[in-house]
């Protein structure tokens, strides 16, 4: 595939990204996505054959990966990092006017139930996300068992203040998080 191809393809995923995690599975078409990113009819299913599902796929992964990159890039004491976790993905969800919030719970809830291959890839994210925020903490001298136990309730506490933050609109939940974290990895 050919640059352009490349650069169409990437419009459509990161179109259906915004709307996904703005809107949701069943909120966003593909009509919809296909106004967003500018990329003709044809171009959506010669990119993903097999239709939405696979777009949204390929969306959810490329967000989970960019999420768990960000957990690696984080460095300084346990508490700290969270504080910058909450700090970067709050400052993306204010600038966006509280559409944004997690860039998979929106879609994770909505598909739990329902689209077992959706469901799987939130999963795996997830678990990703939790292994990277222990990784760190061993790098900061926990043992591994603690280490994973506290990764857990960190993206608990995560998402739960994402959510509350985005439904409030108001930072406030971020902070009481980083507040909660800073107790917790103590």
């Amino acid at each position: 595939m050919g640059a352009k191809g490349e650069e169409t393809r990437a419009r459509l995923v990161r179109a259906t990204r915004a709307l996904m995690e703005a809107q949701g599975y069943s909120g966003t078409g593909l009509n919809q996505v296909l106004a967003e990113s500018g990329a003709p009819r044809g171009s959506l299913y010669f990119h993903f054959p097999a239709g939405k599902d696979q777009l949204v796929g390929q969306a959810l992964a490329e967000a989970g990966r960019e999420v768990g990159e960000l957990i690696g890039s984080l460095s300084g004491s346990p508490a700290g990092m969270v504080r910058d976790l909450l700090d970067t993905l709050g400052d993306r969800m204010e600038q966006s006017g509280y559409t944004k919030g997690c860039p998979l719970a929106t879609v994770a809830l909505e598909v739990s139930a329902s689209n077992e291959p959706l469901r799987r890839l939130c999963a795996d994210a997830y678990a990703d996300w939790q292994r990277a925020l222990a990784e760190l903490l061993v790098r900061e001298g926990r043992d591994p068992a603690g280490a994973d136990a506290s990764a857990g309730t960190v993206l608990a506490l995560l998402e739960g203040a994402l959510l509350l933050a985005r439904v409030q609109r108001s930072r406030t939940p971020l902070d009481r998080a980083a507040r909660a974290a800073e107790l917790l990895l103590a």
